[in-house]
């Protein structure tokens, strides 16, 4: 006979990492819509969801994708994508009544001045109200509007690296340099849309 205690087999979705049962009991325990924001190789997921006995209900859902169709022509998994992403979201759950959401990342824990609390940052300035902590947690309004990119575009002095390193946007025809007037120009579409 063995004296070994018997293993506990944890539940599908946390074994595959896909869900977090704990947080996400304290996060239905609130009775409040989530923002969920998942962030994948090629660009950023953000959704309003209400939990529902029959299963969680998407409210609002988009993609930083549909940066495309306001001009943005540089990548969609950036800060300034993340904040524009959010600032579109805020704006348009507004319009259909959600004015309080609770930040929901499952697995990811977001990192202060990253990505994340950039979207959270656009969603705050679009109306909708989610709690969060510090002040300090938000990136810089430089890192924001893609200064950081664009700067580092115009320090590069050989045109074969700064080519390679910003293949990318020359594929689309944009240029990194000008990063900062396009977010501009979303900003203002975004913020101008009723």
């Amino acid at each position: 006979m063995t004296s070994r205690k018997p293993r506990t087999v944890l539940f599908r979705r946390r074994r595959e990492q896909k869900t977090n049962y704990q947080s996400r009991l304290k996060l239905l325990k609130s009775d409040k819509a989530r923002l969920v924001v998942r962030l994948t190789n090629k660009r950023i997921i953000a959704e309003i969801v209400k939990f529902e006995m029959a299963g969680d209900k998407v409210l609002f859902g988009t993609d930083s994708t549909a940066l495309g169709k306001l001009g943005w022509n540089y990548s969609y998994k950036s800060y300034p994508a993340a904040y524009l992403l959010g600032l579109m979201l805020g704006k348009a759950v507004l319009k259909k009544g959600i004015t309080e959401a609770i930040l929901d990342t499952g697995f990811d824990t977001p990192l202060p001045k990253g990505r994340i609390y950039a979207l959270l940052k656009g969603v705050l300035e679009g109306g909708l109200q989610v709690p969060h902590g510090e002040k300090d947690i938000f990136p810089s309004e430089d890192r924001i509007s893609g200064k950081h990119i664009s700067d580092y575009a115009v320090s590069l002095k050989d045109k074969t690296i700064h080519d390679k390193r910003f293949s990318g946007y020359i594929k689309k025809n944009a240029s990194p340099e000008k990063i900062t007037e396009t977010f501009n120009k979303v900003k203002q579409k975004i913020m101008s849309e009723k």
